[in-house]
């Protein structure tokens, strides 16, 4: 998650950047740089590693003078937080300046062409390349819009990108891929703005317009224009916002829940940054404070969460023993304290707590730690008491989350324990090079992949006023991807008060199948994977019972349409990685029909974000 600001109009532009980076920098704060168009039209670049008062001292003898520019406040992901890694960055002859959030998924291809074109590099940044690649369009006689323009159509992944030249005075050219975060702009009286997010923009407007993915904004001191990647024209009208902190955080959306799902990429993005080496697909993982002798002794993993948790330990089991070949379990933390579990000090305890207060897991890190296990505990907040009984902390980075019911801490989560199972796979030797890279080239798709999912809603709409009224939902799943099916249950249970429940689909013979009838809406998991053939056995039984089957599939499985009353589809994707993508559809279900039966979807009744008693 990093911070981006821009500004064109008439006034200095360097105090309203540094302003406006001051209100970002909770997205990032790696490093921060300004770059600011002198009256003399040379793009004069500042930019310091580590926090903005460090720039701010940098900065001390005066302020760059120049009523446009754009600033960034940096968390790395590609390139450890240095200088000369920080943005803003430019092309060969300074005349391009880029600040860019999210990960540019082919930027090792561009790269080579560009170098061997004669294009030179000076940082390890994969936003580097987008500078360079403007360079080379503008070279092809491009005006800037287009040169901007068909660099968004070659890089691929998330990416939120914010372009100023000195060949185009006080013309700022942004454009977004996905959902790499936001970009707003605003309109002030002389003068427009745009930044990652609403605080850094309402000291100076409150009328703004959000660009979605696949939009592009020419702006300058007297207008903004909005474009499609193709350069078609697109019609955006204002909205006025609130100043208060409310209206600030839950911007363009009508519940924070929505929000927090449609922000999930930036949260995989977060849990990727620092933790992956894109260039050796190595994942360092420094937070885990095991030696290398403690890490070869561990003979046995337990995981252990509540409610969502306890479904992202479930999925972080299979990761485990399928990527570091370590024979692993999970269990309900309430559970897990009182039957005496037998773990020793070769055992690993991982925990998982968003809130890293959770009374039940808590009780079972402490008896693990009277056993002498070794413990990891994942949660989205430093300091909390988990914590402080863990050997070592994994922070998730999802941000806040307002809603009760988890979203994008449980994306979060996930992302962090599929990387936990790749560094300790490769820690013990059973993880080659070739299929390490593999893994790791497929997690920089991750953020795309999700945002791809989020720009077509209108189907669960659809679903939700057909199936709003029915009182039962079964949801199915084999594999990695039951506990996903008990995901999709709860966040039913939890926002719109349907009863739900999630089986593994073998078991549906063995009671669940006497429920089944025209009334009884089934969600059917069922990803093109090993296990695809006998999930279209159970929905075949499904059907011969007169139920009604929401199936969830991959992209392409066109058979499926002709067993299932209705498909939702997810990307093509490894087997491993499919219990990230379905999370997507169980949200979006849950969330649309409890809306469409008008409960309060941020705040459910008899619920709390954190579980501090038992």
């Amino acid at each position: 998650m990093c911070g981006i600001i821009g500004y064109s109009g008439s006034r200095q532009a360097a105090p309203i950047i540094l302003e406006g980076l001051a209100a970002l920098e909770y997205r990032g704060y790696d490093s921060a740089g300004i770059a600011v168009l002198d009256p003399d039209q040379r793009l004069a670049v500042h930019k310091k590693s580590g926090k903005l008062t460090n720039l701010h001292n940098a900065l001390s003898n005066g302020l760059p003078k120049g009523v446009s520019g754009i600033g960034h406040t940096r968390w790395a992901t590609h390139g450890g937080p240095t200088d000369f890694n920080a943005h803003p960055h430019a092309d060969c002859n300074n005349e391009i300046i880029v600040v860019h959030n999210g990960i540019v998924e082919n930027y090792l291809e561009i790269k080579r062409e560009l170098i061997e074109t004669g294009h030179e590099f000076s940082s390890q940044t994969d936003s580097e390349c987008i500078p360079h690649l403007i360079e080379s369009y503008l070279a092809q006689e491009y005006s800037l819009h287009d040169a901007v323009r068909k660099t968004a159509r070659r890089i691929k992944g998330a990416n939120a990108v914010v372009a100023i030249s000195a060949r185009d005075p006080g013309k700022l050219v942004a454009f977004r891929l996905g959902n790499a975060g936001g970009l707003v702009v605003g309109y002030g009286e002389g003068e427009h703005l745009l930044a990652s997010d609403l605080p850094a923009l309402l000291p100076h407007t409150r009328d703004v317009a959000y660009l979605a993915g696949g939009e592009m904004a020419a702006l300058d001191e007297h207008d903004v224009e909005y474009f499609d990647l193709d350069g078609g024209p697109v019609t955006k009208s204002t909205m006025h916002v609130a100043y208060d902190s409310l209206s600030a955080s839950i911007g363009e959306y009508p519940h924070f829940m929505l929000k927090e799902i449609h922000e999930q990429p930036e949260a995989v993005i977060n849990a990727l940054r620092g933790r992956i080496v894109f260039d050796d697909a190595t994942v360092p993982f420094d937070e885990v404070l095991l030696s290398d002798e403690q890490v070869a002794q561990i003979d046995r993993v337990v995981f252990v969460g509540m409610g969502t948790s306890l479904h992202a330990a479930m999925v972080g089991r299979t990761w485990m023993e399928a990527l570091a070949r370590i024979p692993s379990e999970y269990d309900n933390s309430s559970e897990f304290r009182y039957r005496d579990p037998v773990i020793d000090d070769r055992t690993l305890v991982v925990s998982i707590s968003q809130s890293g207060e959770t009374a039940d897991t808590l009780a079972a890190m402490e008896e693990a730690m009277n056993k002498g296990a070794l413990q990891i505990t994942l949660c989205n907040y430093p300091g909390t008491q988990t914590t402080r009984i863990a050997d070592s902390t994994l922070q998730i980075r999802a941000g806040l989350e307002v809603a009760v019911a988890s979203s994008k801490t449980f994306m979060s989560s996930l992302t962090a324990l599929y990387l936990l199972a790749i560094h300790l796979g490769a820690r013990r030797g059973v993880l080659d090079p070739a299929r390490r890279r593999k893994l790791v080239s497929e997690l920089a798709r991750l953020p795309d992949m999700i945002g791809a999912m989020l720009t077509a809603e209108t189907q669960y709409k659809a679903l939700a006023q057909e199936f709003g009224r029915r009182a039962d939902f079964l949801y199915l799943g084999r594999g990695i991807n039951f506990p996903l099916a008990m995901e999709g249950a709860i966040k039913l249970k939890e926002i719109s008060y349907i009863h739900a429940e999630g089986y593994p689909a073998g078991e549906m013979k063995h009671g669940p199948i006497s429920l089944i009838d025209e009334n009884m809406p089934v969600v059917a998991l069922i990803p093109s994977d090993a296990l695809h053939d006998k999930m279209l056995s159970n929905i075949n039984e499904v059907k011969a019972r007169g139920g009604t089957v929401i199936a969830v599939a991959s992209e392409g499985d066109t058979d499926i349409a002709e067993r299932a009353d209705h498909v939702l589809y997810v990307p093509q994707a490894s087997e491993l990685i499919n219990p990230m993508l379905m999370a997507v559809p169980m949200q979006l279900l849950a969330y649309h029909i409890a809306v469409w039966r008008g409960t309060d979807v941020d705040k459910p009744r008899n619920l709390a974000k954190s579980v501090t008693v038992e």
